[in-house]
């Protein structure tokens, strides 16, 4: 059973390793714990499709492992993951670096406590300011300062290198191909429930 160690976590190989025999070619994966639990309850309720079961816990195995990883990289930066979030929401939109803040919460699917959480915390480590808006009295505008704009900058490079080896393991095909079925998947389940945030990380 081949393995690798990324970032202290044990992570198995799971591209296909063709054999021939007869003609046909065999396919070998790894077995993980997903399978022998699903192993398990197909003992004991036969009965059921389990193959939805197995990919769900895949999924939220892989955000386990993945989430505290990319946490770890934003806070060397002095970030949380939501935090970074904010600050990713004001650079992609471009100079001034600047949205109101129920843009933002719309945009990152929160509610408006959370999001004047979130501003406070970063505008008090001066990463952004707040000031009302001369179009509209009633509202803000949240903008990076140049401190913030270094340290999101600084950030999401080293973000997008984590990335890239979390992903290594699979091949560029593969990679295009998870992709796209977890874009079908995501489009399908957000139209159901009315939802489409972009907290692009």
């Amino acid at each position: 059973m081949l393995a690798t160690t990324l970032y202290g976590v044990e992570v198995f190989d799971v591209k296909q390793f063709e054999q021939t025999y007869d003609g046909a070619v065999a396919t070998e994966r790894t077995e993980d714990a997903v399978d022998r639990n699903v192993e398990q309850w197909r003992r004991v309720r036969p009965d059921l499709p389990l193959d939805a079961m197995a990919t769900f816990a895949r999924l939220g195995r892989l955000a386990g492992v993945a989430t505290p990883l990319i946490g770890e990289t934003f806070a060397r930066f002095g970030l949380s993951i939501g935090e970074f979030d904010v600050l990713a929401a004001l650079r992609r939109a471009g100079d001034p670096y600047t949205l109101t803040p129920s843009a933002l919460a719309r945009g990152l699917m929160l509610s408006a406590a959370a999001m004047t959480n979130r501003l406070d915390r970063l505008e008090a480590a001066g990463a952004l300011t707040r000031r009302l808006d001369p179009a509209n009295r009633r509202s803000m505008l949240v903008t990076l300062t140049a401190a913030g704009l270094d340290v999101v900058d600084r950030a999401v490079t080293e973000h997008v290198a984590r990335e890239e080896e979390l992903l290594g393991v699979l091949g560029a095909a593969d990679r295009r191909r998870l992709d796209a079925l977890l874009r079908d998947l995501l489009h399908a389940w957000e139209s159901r429930s009315g939802t489409g945030g972009s907290p692009a990380r």
